[in-house]
């Protein structure tokens, strides 16, 4: 398949340009000191972190639109969908980090706040998604592995939206440990891309495989102990951006499969929070069922080591990504 090919080939060449334009960032994001508050409640393990540059997405964001707009844009003008969430969610993503930046008062912006820009992005993919022709991509079906396509009218919409926002919200939660979101992020982009060539779609192929070739760029200094955080500017670029892909792929229904991870680390943090509320409510105080979420949090304070966590996530991520191509290819 040549355009597999192509496809391969801009991985590879996302990989040495974002290694190339990183060592620059990483050495201007440490002069701008835009090193990252640690909250005193993690592990302690964590504190040596205290300082490390944040905002490391720039260098995948940046690498991923250049080369989608040189390469991937010509005769195929669906991309600009993928490439508009991407940017608005890095700028949202990079102003939420500069204010949680060592020294500053706040650990980032108001959770409300944010969820409200991100449902403002959200709607728009949504919308243009949705839309009949020439407007938008005519898309309202579910794809039920085993019984095949179902069309859900203007339910799509409300759909797309909170799975957009949520997504986004589920890799920034995983952002915790050295290459953990950005390693599973890769994963699951391999598995959209492999869907996408199944189904003929070039554009989303070559997307996915550009962004593939981008994270592990990234990974390159983010690898233990990481030189550079991806930050908020990366995490809820990559959430919203996995998410507009599988709605594209018309799969979107195995996204919690495929990024089953993710979907775990967010379901903890609901869950512990509520169940914190509830119990305060209750009893006067609050109890909790992990020891500390996000998920990767309970496992290093049950003595699991951070490389352990991150290896043993990315397994989990690789075989769910596997499974979800299976299905996929039903």
């Amino acid at each position: 398949n040549q355009n597999m090919a192509v496809s391969l080939a801009l991985a590879s060449l996302a990989f040495i340009v974002t290694v190339l334009i990183g060592r620059p960032i990483v050495t201007l994001l440490r002069l701008k000191k835009a090193g990252k508050q640690i909250r005193k409640e993690g592990p302690a393990s964590h504190i040596v972190k205290m300082g490390v540059p944040t905002m490391g997405g720039i260098m995948v964001s940046t690498t991923v639109v250049i080369l989608t707009v040189v390469f991937n844009l010509a005769g195929r003008l669906s991309m600009l969908l993928p490439i508009g969430i991407l940017v608005a969610s890095a700028i949202l993503g990079a102003l939420d980090d500069r204010q949680s930046f060592v020294g500053a008062k706040r650990h980032g912006m108001s959770a409300r706040r944010k969820i409200v820009w991100q449902a403002g992005i959200a709607t728009v993919a949504a919308f243009v998604l949705y839309l009949p022709h020439p407007y938008g991509f005519d898309l309202h079906h579910v794809y039920v592995p085993f019984w095949g396509s179902y069309s859900i009218g203007w339910f799509y919409v409300p759909v797309a939206i909170l799975t957009i926002i949520a997504m986004s919200n589920a890799v920034n939660f995983t952002d915790g440990l050295d290459s953990l979101a950005g390693g599973l992020a890769a994963v699951a982009f391999v598995a959209y891309g492999i869907i996408a060539c199944q189904q003929g779609q070039l554009g989303v192929v070559t997307f996915s495989f550009t962004m593939v070739g981008s994270l592990l760029g990234f990974l390159w200094f983010n690898a233990h102990p990481a030189q550079v955080i991806m930050g908020d500017t990366g995490s809820l670029m990559l959430g919203a951006s996995l998410a507009v892909v599988a709605f594209m792929t018309g799969q979107w229904l195995l996204l919690p499969i495929v990024g089953a991870v993710f979907v775990a680390e967010i379901v903890s943090v609901i869950l512990q929070v509520s169940y914190f509320k509830w119990t305060k409510r209750l009893y006067g105080e609050g109890r909790r069922i992990f020891k500390m979420s996000p998920l990767h949090y309970h496992f290093e304070l049950l003595g699991w080591s951070e490389m352990q966590v991150k290896e043993r996530f990315w397994l989990v991520g690789v075989l769910c990504g596997m499974l979800g191509v299976a299905l996929a290819l039903i």
